[in-house]
């Protein structure tokens, strides 16, 4: 779901530096110390997810775990999510540097308004808590498409097929988002329920 380089218009790139700037400096903000940990471990695990490919007919998908991210770590998961994507766009040429802020916030704000729209669900126990995992991780994929497609669609590059496109190929990616989310929370809450202290909590 990157958006390469030489897409996206000047304005379109300067509003996305900008908002993911803002969600970065929110962010670190919130981030507390004791948790840094946690949020390295999670952020390589953003890093990592981009490396599986899953083949979906001529074309193919990644997972993001931007709900997982959102689900853990609230706000945290901004600057968590534009290291990851820092990395991706170095290492490996996923995106690029001009328009990370852009990714960063395509990326970061579903994970973060997923948090805030299913904390209710989080902060309960049992099915509930796993009902509200699952929400993150396949809302904050959806989301993501349609703001991917905003951006294009600013850029002239037409909303509507992007949209369709972006999510008739990350539908099956929500779905197994949702689920990887719901296990990973519900095992945490079980072994290490300290984690999903902290933001949710507040």
């Amino acid at each position: 779901m990157h958006i390469s380089e030489g897409v996206l218009s000047a304005p379109v790139l300067g509003v996305g530096a900008v908002l993911a700037a803002v969600g970065t400096a929110v962010g670190l903000k919130r981030l507390d110390y004791d948790r840094l940990m946690t949020v390295a471990i999670l952020s390589a695990a953003f890093f990592v997810a981009s490396l599986i490919h899953v083949p979906i007919g001529p074309s193919s998908a990644h997972l993001i775990m931007n709900g997982l991210l959102g689900a853990l770590l609230g706000w945290a998961a901004f600057p968590a999510i534009l290291t990851g994507l820092l990395l991706q766009a170095v290492l490996f040429q996923y995106g690029g540097l001009a328009v990370l802020g852009v990714n960063a916030c395509d990326m970061a704000y579903p994970a973060v308004a997923c948090f805030y729209l299913f904390r209710p669900l989080l902060r309960s126990t049992g099915k509930r808590r796993a009902v509200g995992a699952f929400c993150c991780g396949f809302f904050s994929v959806l989301f993501s498409a349609l703001l991917t497609a905003v951006a294009l669609e600013f850029s002239d590059e037409g909303f509507f097929a992007a949209a369709k496109i972006l999510v008739a190929v990350h539908l099956p990616i929500m779905v197994a988002e949702g689920l990887i989310t719901a296990m990973v929370v519900s095992y945490l809450a079980k072994t290490r329920p300290e984690l999903l202290r902290g933001e949710v909590a507040r």
